[in-house]
């Protein structure tokens, strides 16, 4: 009697972490995790969402490996974010905290390699759906306990910090922990929705639906970055709709216009800064009053900063020195730009400027090239994760930051040197190896 041959193992694991299905529940869980930050702290603590962080981590390596044959090393990741962490990694040898500088990078690092791992394994329209369903989700979910907390209830709980203000039209907070950040959610939920509504990837009343719920939330936040983001938005799309309408030959004289425009824009309003700011209101003139105590210190190290922390340490010099002379307990300076002036110098921002700006550019390129709507979704993201970084830092950690490397992976697959590196055209005036 002959002994049975043993069966190879079954690879089961590989398969599924290669498998489509994985692919989208990762990204769904990914997005879930970073979004709902605030909400899984206040239910669970920071220690269980760094263990789902973690974890998400450990199996976004995996799929990664188990797609090596398909992913070009050279693609992989951009070079202007590795520079850019590069620079954020290193200020531990100068940093005031050099424990809290590696917990920083740490934090940045994580949310950075589940964007990558996000980039690659889904493309741009799957991205954004799945970013719009998650969002869907906990934006209705928000505006329920909204209701439930402010209306419902004889006496309200606080429940995921939420006020209850809901029945005196706002300002509300949902999940996400303040009005600005809820505000800057439903901003990129309804650029999200629309590009699901005009790609047809919903259907019509789902999309109403979304936009009506993230359009709810936004007003019901009462944040005044919500209008400046909604401005910066329609401009941006305005430009972009001019661009894909023109004839081919004529894009690039527009394109040019348009960016001496935007450039004009800028110094203009960098000029007339104290001018707008006094225009702006209370909101912004509590913004200027930090920026003002900021300077010396930024002065103190301009060009390598005082070393990457992210959100602020509030016990370590300097952020206790500057909450103290201001009588607050910020944790950012509500500027992305000052943050990294603060933190890693002029150093990081020219390197956050080359990550963000590159990504920009090709995105922009691309939209404007290409008919199908879906590609307009990248730069449109970005333009509201750059506008909102002049009144908040969450383009640096957490949602923010994830969406924008989700993004700067999603314009380094096209319009990029390494395409041409890797796949040089042939010189059909000599021989080829067969």
């Amino acid at each position: 009697m002959t002994s049975p041959v043993p069966t190879a193992p079954t690879r089961w694991l590989p398969a599924l972490l290669h498998s489509a299905g994985m692919a989208r529940a990762f990204t769904l869980a990914a997005f879930a995790a970073v979004l709902s930050a605030n909400a899984i702290q206040w239910l669970a603590g920071t220690v269980t969402y760094v263990t789902i962080i973690v974890g998400l981590c450990v199996i976004g390596v995996g799929m990664l490996v188990a797609r090596r044959q398909e992913i070009r090393f050279l693609h992989l990741v951009p070079i202007s974010l590795i520079l850019f962490v590069g620079w954020c990694a290193i200020s531990v040898f100068w940093s005031a905290s050099p424990s809290d500088t590696v917990i920083g990078t740490i934090s940045q690092v994580g949310i950075a390699l589940l964007a990558i791992v996000v980039g690659h394994v889904r493309d741009t329209l799957q991205t954004a759906r799945a970013l719009g369903d998650v969002m869907r989700w906990l934006l209705s979910i928000s505006l329920g306990l909204e209701i439930v907390v402010g209306i419902l209830m004889p006496h309200p709980l606080h429940l995921f910090g939420i006020d209850g203000n809901i029945a005196q039209f706002g300002p509300i907070e949902g999940i996400f922990g303040s009005r600005n950040m809820l505000g800057f959610v439903a901003v990129l939920a309804l650029v999200t929705f629309f590009i699901e509504w005009r790609s047809a990837s919903v259907s019509p009343r789902l999309a109403g639906f979304s936009v009506v719920v993230a359009g709810l939330l936004a007003v019901f936040s009462r944040s005044p970055v919500v209008l400046v983001l909604a401005a910066a938005v329609g401009l941006a799309a305005g430009a972009l709709t001019l661009v894909r309408r023109v004839r081919p030959r004529d894009r690039a004289p527009v394109q040019w216009v348009l960016g001496v425009i935007v450039l004009l824009g800028v110094i203009a309003a960098y000029l007339l800064r104290h001018q707008i700011i006094r225009a702006a209101g209370s909101e912004f003139s509590i913004r200027a009053n930090l920026w003002r105590v900021l300077a010396p210190y930024v002065r103190t190290y301009p060009v390598q900063g005082w070393g990457w922390f992210g959100p602020w340490p509030l016990e370590q010099y300097p952020f206790q020195s500057i909450n103290y002379s201001i009588d607050r307990s910020y944790t950012t300076s509500l500027n992305g730009y000052a943050d990294l002036l603060l933190q890693v110098g002029w150093v990081g921002v020219v390197l956050f400027a080359a990550l963000a700006g590159v990504a920009l550019v090709r995105s922009w390129l691309v939209a404007s090239q290409r008919g199908s709507i879906v590609y307009a979704w990248v730069p449109m993201i970005l333009v509201t994760i750059l506008t909102n970084s002049v009144f908040e830092s969450v383009a640096l950690f957490g949602a923010g930051w994830m969406i924008l490397v989700v993004c700067a992976v999603r314009a380094g697959q096209t319009r990029s040197w390494r395409e041409r590196l890797a796949s040089p055209e042939p010189d059909e005036g000599l021989p080829h190896r067969t």
